[in-house]
């Protein structure tokens, strides 16, 4: 596509193809074919490892006098996606020699000859960093720094940092439409053939600085990332003092949260005061979300709670990112092998809760949820008149071992809790609970206890 262009656009006329398999490259001959139908256009195919400095430096010196090198384009590049602990040697080599060693090559040997232009394919994941990539973002930022190099010694240089791109290629081949729809989360979108033909003209051809980036930005996307915690400062001043303010109403705001705004209190506004099954029900919506964010889901409830998250669609990549939207969110370091200790999203959100989370109402909890469980029993059980005609039974006693224990220390507030306010209506209080019908000893409760519960016969 570059070669096209630069011969459509630019008018270039002897081009100098190399790579490592020269005309057995995938779609190769195609192209060749069709760059050689151009009028007055010479190609010149060399199958070349341009990491091997003798067999670079062979090719570079064939080139014939009278169609000397005036421009160098260094677009290879090799992708291999894995967590630093499963990078080995030969995977680091693999990634790093057509970027590193290849463009040092290019560099050395084409110092003597006079340049017009020297340019870099680097990415943005050198700048962004990017889960998973940790070598190719290194081998990118190489040549960004070579480009930096070569303008402190008076060469051509430009180091094109790019987003990714809609048509498939080496590097964009193994982009999955997850990946793509997180890209555009964070607000950044792909580049069509076009729009990036027209960024590397401007560019190339306009002055600056060694290192650009041609990206494709969705301001709403940076701006959604920003407020969540996840935008690179570079990112959050592209996005100006709008990131601070909440999603207007209609857009697409993805996950919000509580936690998605860390360090302003609302986290412990969300947790505080309530019971541990409270605590762990909020943390586990929030985990729910971010987790939904991450497989491109807008909707956490497609997040099962007890499945794994290997069941759920992640691989170490996605772990990685939920790690880093956890730790972004809470604002404490999540560990390195959160996923792979707590398995599940019901698994995070008990350890955030014992992790970050303010000390249960461990009593008002008990009760809370011991009432709660108690009713949902109720709600669920056929009216059997013997059985229900049990249990009132033994509610009613219940009750009135509860009012003899807290009448003289719980403010009460009307009908039969208003027997319970003074020592001296026992035997009236009693004698209430025993008339009492279902609905009077669960109203009972819940002025009591202050929950809200669900009627009885629901």
């Amino acid at each position: 596509m570059v070669a096209r262009h630069l011969v459509t656009r630019h008018g270039a006329r002897n081009l100098l193809l190399v790579s490592r398999r020269g005309a057995d490259t995938p779609d190769a001959r195609e192209t060749i074919a069709a760059l050689r139908a151009e009028p007055g256009v010479r190609v010149t195919v060399a199958a070349c490892d341009a990491a091997d400095r003798d067999a670079l430096a062979a090719v570079i010196a064939g080139v014939p006098a009278d169609r000397p090198l005036t421009a160098v384009v260094h677009t290879a590049g090799v992708l291999h996606d894995a967590v630093v602990e499963a990078i080995d040697p030969g995977d680091l080599d693999r990634v790093l020699r057509p970027k590193i060693d290849a463009a040092w090559h290019l560099h050395e040997l084409t110092a003597g000859t006079d340049l017009a232009a020297f340019v870099l394919f680097s990415s943005v994941s050198g700048v962004n960093g990017a889960a998973g990539q940790g070598s190719y973002a290194a081998g990118n930022t190489f040549l960004d720094a070579l480009a930096q190099l070569r303008r402190s010694r008076g060469l051509p240089a430009v180091s094109l940092a790019w987003g990714p791109w809609t048509s498939t290629s080496g590097m964009t081949g193994g982009l999955t439409a997850t990946d793509l729809r997180r890209m555009r989360d964070a607000g950044l979108l792909p580049l069509d053939a076009a729009h990036g033909l027209a960024l590397l003209d401007a560019a190339w051809q306009r002055p600056g600085p060694a290192l650009r980036l041609p990206l494709a930005l969705s301001l709403p996307g940076v701006r959604r990332a920003a407020h969540e915690g996840r935008a690179l400062p570079l990112y959050r001043e592209l996005a100006g003092s709008a990131w601070r303010e909440t999603t207007a109403p209609g857009t697409d705001a993805g996950p919000a949260s509580a936690l998605d705004r860390p360090g302003d209190g609302t986290l412990d506004q969300l947790l505080a005061g309530r019971s541990a099954q409270d605590q762990e029900t909020a943390l586990l919506d929030h985990v729910r979300a971010h987790a939904a964010a991450v497989l491109g889901h807008r909707d956490g409830r497609r997040v099962e709670p007890a499945r794994t998250f290997k069941e759920l669609g992640f691989d170490s990549l996605m772990g990685v990112e939920l790690r880093n939207r956890l730790t972004a969110a809470t604002g404490h370091r999540m560990p390195a092998g959160l996923l792979f200790n707590q398995p599940t999203p019901m698994a995070v959100a008990r350890y955030l809760r014992t992790r970050i989370g303010p000390p249960a109402d461990t009593a008002a909890g008990t009760l809370d949820e011991g009432i709660g469980r108690l009713e949902a029993l109720l709600a669920s059980t056929p009216a059997d008149p013997p059985d229900l005609d049990r249990a009132v039974t033994r509610l009613r006693a219940l009750l009135a071992r509860c009012e003899e224990r807290y009448a003289t220390g719980v403010a009460a507030g009307g009908d039969v809790a208003d027997a319970a306010a003074g020592d001296s209506g026992d035997e009236d209080v009693r004698a209430a609970l025993r008339a009492a019908s279902v609905d009077e000893i669960f109203s009972f409760i819940d002025q009591e206890f202050g929950t809200g519960r669900r009627e009885h016969g629901e």
